[in-house]
Parts: C-alpha cells; structure tokens; sequence
C-alpha cells in the first residue's frame, strides 16, 4: 500500500503532480478502479530522486481522495441502494455467461461461488433490515459453494416443516437459513436473465411496476372500454406445471443442474407457489422468495399469447357496423403491423375496431375489451382454453362478462373498479341543487325522528311513575287500567321489574320484528300514534312534496340545457375504491371495534409495551395511507382512521393503565401525533403525512414488504436467564427481551381484499411462539419487515 503521509511542503505536492503527469500514458480509459486497493509503493530519498513501480493513473487518484476525504464521512447507503448494488454485483457475474443467445452453467459459474452465496445472503439480511456490519451466522460459504458445484447439497437436510395443531393436520414446508441464501441466488440470476424480457402488461415484483401502475394503467391508458372479466386461477404447482415452466427457461439458460434443484424442491415441498392464492400472501412465510421469478416466467407465455389474440381480434376480425367510426383511430403500432400483412389481407375490412387490453398483477387477471359482448365471449373462450390445454391451470368457470358501466364493478388488485359519470358542469350545478333541497328535507326529518323519540321516553317515564304511584293507597286508582291487571302482579316483585313486565306483554301484543330498533319503537308506536292525525299529515305532505320537486325540477332543467353541452362533457371515467365494508369486517374480527362498529380497546395487545401498542395502530394507518391515498372514496378512510383506529389505540392505552382517556391523550401526546386526528386533516396537512410516510418502496427489489399485511402478536413471556432467546429474524444476532405468539385471524378466498391485515397466514402459524428484538418488533409491526424475515425453525 501506499503510504499515505501528509504532504507538508511544496516541493512534495511538485512530485505527486510529476507523479500522475508521468503515468497519463500509462492509464486504460476502459478500466477504472477507484476505490481499490494499490500494490505499489512509493520510496522517497530525496526531493531530486523518485522510483517508483508502474501504476495506473486511477489508482493514484484513489490515494489522493481517500487521503482528502476520510471514509467515515462518506454517505451511507440507503436500504433500496444496497439492496441494487449486491444485485448489480451478481448480474456482472451471471452476463459474464452469456455465450451463443444462451446462459450456460449458472449453478457451476455463478451460484456455486463464495462471493454469490455471500452477497445473496447480505441480500436476505438487508430484507431483514440487519446492519451488514453485525456479526454474520455461522456459514462457510466456501464449503456451501463446493457441496453446490459438487452437487452434494441435499435439500432434504436444509426445510424444516410445521403442521397445524389439531385433528385437521396441514404441513408446510419452509427454508432453513442456507436453503434460503441459495434460492436468493438463484432468483437474483433469474431476474438478470428475464426481467429485460417481461411483457408491458405484467405487473408485480417489478421495478416500477407494481400494483399502482396496474391500477393507473387501467384507469387512465384503457379508453372507453365495453366489457370486462377477471381470470381467477386455481392451482398449486405440480410436476407437469414446473416441466412447461423448465421446457421455457431451457431457451434463455442451459444448465441442467438448476433444473435439478427446482425438481429437488418441488419434491422436498419447499417450492410453494399457488396460482390463485400467491396474490393473497404479499409477504407471507408460505411464498418463498422463488415464488414471484417463478410465476412470472410461466405466466408470460399467457403474456405473449394475449399480445396474439389482441392483434387477432382487433386487426383481422370482420368489422362491426357499428364500430366502423373507430377504424380512423388507430395507432401507430397497429397501422405498422397491418403494412405487415400480405397483400390480400391489406384492405379496410381487416379493420374490425375491437380493443383488447390486459392487465396483470402476478396471478391476478384482468380482461378489457372495447366491442361487442359476443366478441369478449369468444376471446374469453380461447382464453380459457389456452389455460387449460397450454399452461395446465384449472381456473374459476362461473366468471361473467360485466358492461364496464355495471354499478357493481370489478374486483382487481385488491380493490373495486368502477366506471363512472362525470358529468358536465352544467348538470352538476342542477345535482348540487337538488342536493341542497334534498339535504334540508333529511335535517326536517331527523329533527321530526329526534323530538318522537324524546316524547316517547317522557311518555314511558310517566307511566313508570303512575306504577310506583299506584303502591300508594290514597294515591291509587282503583278505577284505572293499570289497578286492574295489578292482581297479576306476583308477590315480591319489584316495581321495575313489574314494568317491564308490561312493556314486554305490550311488545308482544304489538308483534313486532326482530330488526325494529328501540328507536323505530318509540316514534312510530307509542309517539307518532298519540300525535293529531293533521300534523302527522302534514310532515309527510311536506316530504312528499320535497321528492316530487326534486325529481321534477331536474328533469326539467336537465331538458332545457343544450344537448352539446350534455353529450359532449359528460364523459364516463374509471375509478378506483377500497373495500370499506371488508375493511370494517376485519376491525370487528381483530377487536379494534365491537358488532355496532363502536372502537374499543384491542385486549390482545394490552400486555406490549405502549410504544409497540401505539406502533401496531401506526402499521395499519401506514399501510392504508399508503395503499389508499389514490382512491375515490379516501375520505372515509380518513374518517376509519380518526373514529376508529386513533380511538381504539387511546382506549387500549387507558385499559392498560387504567386511565382516562384524556389523560392518556395528554400523557402519549407525541408518541400519537404518529395516527392523524381529524384536525389534521382539516388543516390540509394530509400531504405531509403522506410525505412522512416511506412510499417509495421499490416491489422488484423489496418483494412482498411494501405490500405486506400486519400480524396480530400478542405477548407470551418474558425471556430470563434461565431460559435465554435470541431474535428469530433472520441474520439478527440480538437477544429477544420477550416471545411473542402469532394469532391466525383469517384465511381468504381468492380475490382478496386489502385491508391492511395478513390476510392469509397458514394456518400452522397460529399458536407459533417467535422471538424477537425491540427494533425487528417495531418494524414488523409498521412495515418495515414481513413474515417471511422470521425463520420459525429457530425455536427449540
């Protein structure tokens, strides 16, 4: 190395110039390597005489810099940069294999190499969210790479299994930690190989293509589309499902002994892909981390046949009469494949004005089509048929055609498509004002329902006081209704509980229905009977007359405005919405609100720590922010924030420390600035929240994280001495103050919704006792990690 002393005359900066000025002849403009170390030596005697050994002109510039700028104040790099550079590491390694169109010994050359094995497992760790600088686990990846290039690796010896408990017994089959390096590798070299080769109409485990440019793609790339229908696929894989998937790699890759170790996992049970639940996973220890590779090299050749069938229809079908309006609006691409065709296929009758568009996230499928129905079912039938006779996939038959103006919509992505209205400005300025008239009829009528209501409970009042009155002797009526069903009274009984005694004859004497609310009761069968038959008349002339109006006054305006003004603005666009009814469903079952949708505290998590209690509530208001924030009916969502998870995170705070709740607003104020109240989003500062918030998670680089659900753990001991735990993420070496245990709360079908949950945990994993460190908690809980950093065979 050179020695790198300070230069403290002029005449020593003089030799360094003389120095670099002597070896510009000398430098390779096609190498550079900045940042390495340097063999040379440089030997001063005197200011006259230099020898020095041949170097590189780049190799000196590196002493200077490293000299001037110290490497610890270098800028370190962020999670997504590491994670690229390990990759881009690997992807120099697996090009160098590129010979005659094909890759040639990637297991030999590549995965079976000390350097690989060790990059793919700083990969796992930066996954994990492990410091790479920590202490590494006890793996020779040396003798890893030999038993590989040998093949003396036995998979058998690196998956462990868990089943569930109980009668039901259901196995699953997970990676050990080497198990798990060695398939990072291997998706890592498959990515270099495939990933400039995907379909534009794939989406998911992408860079940059994930599910909101699926999303945006269908919202905003798809023009007036007819009709749609989703591919809902159901099938695990299976021998001749990972031959079609190995007879396609052998074009692109010529290694016979990764095929061999993909035929080794699936037979050890470690190769867990299901078309038609991976979608329900996003991150989940059931998926391993081949899974995403895997399915989309298999699902592109239904990429590239649809890309067939598109150009089928939409170029050399018979024409429509009534979509011949539509064959001057081609695109170039089109126009450049029809100049393509034979001369006696090139005429305007080739032009048909069918539009096909397709859109798929990982197994999730989703067919548009711009035609006739007749035209969707024939494409849907060759569809189907591919799937079945090419590609091996059973898929749901009872899947309809839907219009695209369908109110219902379509389930995609985790979320309900719709095409909507807008309409021009002149008919909703006449919506606003039926709006208004609308609006004061419904205060009328709650005003009307709030005073029955109060009038009835006076009314029940009074006659309780009339039976503690009746006790009384010389207050008694004996002439009275209520002194002559008084000998049905039994003795000892108490006045209440005679009263309600009556109420209850009287219910029954009513026969009244389940559903009826005590609210309904009192208006309309004690209240609104006892009222003047004039006024009840005339409330409810009023609200008829108000419906009449209504509906009359806007077909009325709507006619007189021209008819350009109509047809020509009001156009139908696509939207986007998330499953409120879903969402609210899942708060119920993890008991952030009870069956009338009132929050209360969440029991399972008042044993945590108040930072890790507050952390959980954070993770779901994180994950909706960030999956959310683009949909149409993102208000509700704000308001599911503020009325129901903000509320159920302080009253859970308060049942742990039996405090008032304003008291624990006051005590945790800045610790629950982290879940936005309603007068943050009142002072416009949504932005910045989301701002706050990390979204720019890369899909391709980080699969399964950013979309991951949250999981429901509550405490199951303090570790002590005497029985020691170390954190069970994988590469963290720190010890685990607590052991938690995983509650499986759900398990749903295909398509699953999105509502900030895991969705669909195994259900081996519940009752399953993991350790784990403070920060590796807190970063399960927001995000920041999935289960599938834990490695569950670490418990003993």
């Amino acid at each position: 190395m050179i020695c790198r002393r300070k230069l403290t005359n002029r005449t020593t900066h003089l030799q360094w110039f003389n120095l670099i000025s002597a070896n510009l002849s000398a430098v390779d403009t096609g190498k550079r390597y900045i940042g390495h170390s340097v063999d040379s030596s440089l030997k001063s005697t005197n200011n006259s005489n230099i020898s020095i050994d041949k170097m590189s002109l780049a190799s000196n510039l590196a002493c200077l810099v490293d000299e001037s700028s110290p490497v610890d104040e270098r800028k370190p790099m962020n999670r997504l940069e590491l994670k690229r550079f390990l990759e881009l590491r690997i992807k120099k390694r697996v090009k160098d294999q590129f010979k005659d169109g094909k890759f040639h010994d990637l297991i030999e050359k590549v995965i079976a190499n000390p350097y690989t094995l060790q990059d793919a497992y700083d990969s796992v760790r930066v996954n994990s969210k492990v410091n790479l600088v920590s202490d590494c686990d006890n793996i020779n990846f040396a003798s890893l790479a030999e038993e590989l290039a040998l093949g003396k690796f036995d998979i058998s010896s690196n998956i462990y299994s868990i089943s569930t408990r109980g009668a039901n017994k259901e196995k699953l089959v997970l990676p050990n930690l080497k198990m798990n390096v060695i398939q990072e590798a291997i998706r890592i070299a498959l990515e270099v190989v495939y990933r400039p080769h995907f379909s534009k109409i794939s989406h998911g485990s992408r860079s940059g293509r994930g599910q909101s440019s699926a999303i945006k793609y269908i919202c905003k790339e798809i023009v007036n589309p007819d009709w749609w229908f989703p591919l809902i696929l159901n099938k695990k894989v299976d021998t001749c499902i990972l031959s079609t998937l190995i007879s396609t790699m052998e074009s692109k890759i010529e290694d016979p002994r990764l095929y061999a170790i993909m035929h080794s996992m699936l037979n050890a049970g470690v190769l867990n892909m299901e078309f038609g639940g991976f979608a329900k996973g996003h991150g989940l220890p059931q998926e391993g981390v081949l899974s995403p590779i895997l399915m989309n090299i298999y699902l592109d050749l239904f990429d590239r046949e649809i890309l067939n069938l598109s150009m089928k229809y939409e170029v050399l079908d018979t024409p429509d009469d009534s979509q011949c309006d539509e064959a001057n609006s081609e695109s170039k691409l089109r126009s450049w494949f029809r100049r393509q065709l034979g001369p006696a296929q090139r005429n305007e009758g080739n032009m048909s004005g069918v539009r096909v568009h397709c859109c798929r996230l990982m197994d999730e499928i989703l067919i548009v089509v711009k035609g006739s129905k007749e035209v969707s079912m024939a494409l849907k039938s060759e569809i189907e048929t591919y799937m079945q006779g090419s590609l091996h996939l059973d898929f749901d038959s009872k899947t309809s055609i839907l219009p695209c103006n369908d109110r219902r919509g379509v389930k995609f992505a985790g979320m309900v498509i719709k095409r909507t209205l807008q309409e021009s400005p002149a008919v909703r300025a006449v919506h606003k004002l039926k709006e208004k008239v609308e609006l004061f009829a419904l205060q009328k009528e709650e005003a009307w329902d709030e005073g029955m209501v109060r009038i009835a409970k006076k009314v029940l009042g009074h006659g309780f006081k009339k039976v503690k009155e009746s006790e009384i002797k010389h207050l008694a009526d004996h002439n009275s209704v209520l002194s002559q069903v008084s000998h049905f009274r039994k003795p000892g009984m108490e006045t209440d509980h005679w009263y309600k005694v009556l109420l209850k004859v009287w219910m029954q004497d009513m026969n009244l229905k389940k559903h009826d609310t005590e609210e309904y009761i009192l208006s309309k069968l004690i209240t609104e009977k006892a009222l003047p038959q004039e006024l009840k008349d005339s409330f409810y002339t009023f609200q008829n007359h108000v419906k009449s109006y209504v509906s009359s006054e806007t077909k009325s305006i709507v006619t007189l405005l021209p008819e350009s003004t109509i047809s020509s603005e009001s156009v139908y666009i696509t939207g986007v919405s998330s499953p409120l009814k879903t969402i609210r469903m899942c708060l119920q079952r993890y008991g952030i609100t009870n069956r009338e949708g009132y929050p209360r505290a969440c029991h399972t998590l008042v044993l945590l720590d108040h930072d890790h209690i507050i952390d959980w509530f954070h993770g779901i208001v994180t994950r909706w922010l960030r999956w959310y924030h683009l949909c149409d009916n993102f208000a509700e969502i704000k308001l599911l924030i503020t009325e129901k998870v903000r509320k159920s995170c302080i009253r859970t705070l308060a049942t742990k420390y039996r405090l008032h709740e304003s008291e624990i607003e006051r005590k945790f104020d800045s610790d629950l600035s982290r879940l936005p109240s309603s007068e943050d989003y009142e002072n416009d500062s949504v932005n910045s929240i989301l701002e706050s918030r990390d979204l720019s998670y890369d899909e391709g680089l980080l699969y399964g994280i950013p979309y991951s659900g949250l999981c429901l753990l509550s405490l199951q001991r303090i570790v002590s001495k005497s029985r020691p735990c170390t954190c069970f993420v994988i590469g963290c070496k720190a010890a685990a103050p607590c052991v938690y245990t995983i509650h499986v709360m759900q398990r749903q079908k295909f398509p699953v919704w999105k509502t900030g949950f895991s969705s669909c945990i195994h259900p081996s994993m519940h009752g399953r006792r993991i350790g784990l460190c403070q920060q590796h908690l807190k970063d399960l809980f927001i995000g920041h990690i999935s289960l599938q950093s834990i490695s569950f065979d670490d418990w003993k």
